[in-house]
């Protein structure tokens, strides 16, 4: 528990927003900058800030989660505040459409609707939810956006065909997917057709995405742990090299494998 941490109340809370709406503002009219970004200007920065706050997360650094997360609140800030320029909408109305969302997808909280604790049934009842508030488009998998990264792209996708029974009876079932998948890619390689190859590397992710998912393992989290492991190794690797005068370049693969299993027990 953070021993520096103050709670504070509803009113200090609002002061504080008030006080960002106040800035974001005063920017828009007096900083040349501020002033001529567009929603498509800052678009790519919002993606980046995301990230940033992924990375935090992914590193537990509290400190950094709560400047991100900052970071990403001034976004939705600024989007309103040129909105509102617009005469479209304003952090009222974007405020009010989320409350309105959570407590529509919330009958179990807000409403009659009996879950008896089973997160499972809360999910399917979130999914169907969400296509009745689809007005022109009603598709199951219309909801995903078409920007997602592919991998997390590919578990929603996942997750959506599930909400409404289209999965596997057994979790266990999908290894033969996987090896079926593996097969079919090994298949094509042998033959080096490139385009095959591609399509087939493709199912075999997917599959995998699908084991992921029915283990409730994140593929993206699982990928990036898998990502921050092999650049500590690899800097440990190249760290070894430096302190005995040497190039990774100048090296035999069989010297870099026994600096690498050391940096598997060390790092």
């Amino acid at each position: 528990m953070n021993k520096t941490y103050k709670h504070h109340t509803n009113e200090e809370k609002l002061a504080e927003f008030e006080r960002l709406l106040a800035i974001m503002k005063r920017l828009r009219a007096e900083c040349p900058w501020d002033r001529e970004q567009t929603f498509e200007s800052i678009r790519s920065n919002t993606v980046e800030e995301a990230y940033e706050l992924s990375d935090a997360i992914l590193s537990r650094d509290m400190h950094e989660i709560k400047k991100e997360l900052g970071d990403l609140l001034l976004h939705i800030v600024f989007y309103s505040e040129m909105g509102s320029e617009t005469e479209d909408f304003d952090i009222y109305d974007v405020c009010k459409s989320i409350n309105e969302k959570l407590i529509f997808r919330h009958p179990h909280v807000f409403g009659e609707v009996n879950v008896n604790g089973d997160t499972a049934k809360v999910l399917e009842n979130w999914e169907n939810l969400k296509l009745k508030e689809k007005d022109g488009n009603k598709t199951v998998l219309g909801g995903v956006p078409a920007s997602l990264p592919t991998l997390i792209k590919a578990y929603r996708i996942q997750e959506k065909a599930a909400s409404v029974g289209f999965d596997w009876e057994y979790r266990e079932q999908v290894w033969d997917k996987v090896k079926e998948e593996i097969a079919e890619f090994q298949a094509e390689a042998d033959k080096m057709d490139s385009d095959k190859m591609e399509d087939e590397l493709g199912d075999v992710f997917f599959s995998l995405v699908n084991a992921a998912r029915l283990y409730n393992i994140n593929p993206d989290t699982a990928l990036e742990r898998t990502n921050q492991k092999f650049i500590q190794r690899f800097n440990f690797l190249e760290a070894e090299t430096i302190t005995k005068g040497r190039n990774l370049k100048e090296m035999t693969l069989a010297e870099m494998d026994e600096i690498w299993e050391r940096a598997k027990k060390d790092v």
